[in-house]
């Protein structure tokens, strides 16, 4: 299982930022997916969720409203669309199917 993260970076609070997760490895499709994050100092949480054939989404209460997660199941990879972006979502975000992490993309929101 190879999980490769990216589109993270440097933003200004109110910014975007859209995430990508190539995968390989597994049979992607028959996996559900989530991203996660963790910040200095603190447990790694669940962000957002999705089914298999992306037909159902579930957040944290935390950025309910301000994020998306998507997947394309024919490019084997999944995103995580940031909007309204605040300076305690700074974090490390990871994607995972479940037991398997890649190395993380880092997000920053500050001005």
């Amino acid at each position: 299982v190879h999980l490769v993260e990216s589109g993270g970076g440097l933003v200004q609070p109110g910014g975007s930022l859209r995430l990508s997760c190539a995968t390989s490895g597994f049979t992607f499709s028959r996996y559900h997916m989530s991203w996660y994050r963790q910040a200095p100092g603190k447990e790694r949480e669940l962000v957002a969720f999705i089914t298999n054939a992306g037909t159902s989404t579930n957040y944290a209460d935390s950025v309910k409203g301000r994020f998306t997660i998507s997947r394309d199941n024919a490019k084997n990879t999944v995103y995580l669309q940031m909007g309204s972006l605040k300076p305690e979502d700074t974090a490390v975000y990871y994607c995972s199917p479940g037991n398997y992490w890649g190395q993380g993309t880092q997000v920053t929101v500050s001005s």
